[in-house]
């Protein structure tokens, strides 16, 4: 019996001695430099539960943000006359901008609209009032009061003054 005391006294022992030991600890992480950037933390968006399975963040969209973003499909209705600046204010009509008044509206009233153009879309709006107006043109906006402007930043072929000789033959002095 004293054997058997002796026994579980020493396992006992053994018991303890190993419940107290500990098993090392991991190096502390280095500490970042200061030079170093952290992510930033994740900004909050609210959502809105719609259905069961659906959430709707409650943020505008670029597109509502900046208005030019938006997407165009338009037709242009089939008229006779239709010129370049119709198709310009046609395709502006829901977008919350209008067409500027003056010399360069009334220039883009003059050109036939190319038959390419009675169908645009879906492209963003910008991109539909730029393929419309032409490469010779610069768009310009006036976001404080919504319009749309057209100018034609250098003279094109048409409008430079003739520089070269009238007659073949000719020679200068």
């Amino acid at each position: 019996m004293h054997a058997i005391r002796s026994y579980c006294s020493c396992l006992l022992l053994a018991a303890l001695a190993a419940g107290c030991a500990t098993p090392p600890s991991p190096p502390p992480a280095p500490a970042p430099a200061p030079d170093e950037v952290t992510a930033p933390a994740p900004e909050y968006i609210p959502v809105a539960r719609y259905g069961r399975y659906t959430l709707v963040e409650l943020a505008p969209t670029a597109a509502q943000q900046d208005l030019l973003l938006q997407v165009v499909d338009v037709s242009i209705p089939d008229t006779l006359n239709a010129n370049v600046a119709d198709a310009l204010r046609h395709v502006l009509q829901r977008s919350g901008y209008q067409l500027c008044n003056g010399r360069e509206t009334d220039t883009l009233g003059s050109l036939p609209l190319p038959a390419a153009h009675y169908h645009l879309g879906p492209l963003q709006l910008r991109d539909a009032l730029l393929t419309l107006a032409g490469p010779a043109r610069t768009l310009h906006v006036d976001h404080s009061a919504r319009r749309i402007c057209f100018i034609q930043p250098f003279d094109t072929p048409a409008d430079a003054p003739d520089t070269a000789p009238s007659a073949v033959g000719e020679s200068q002095p």
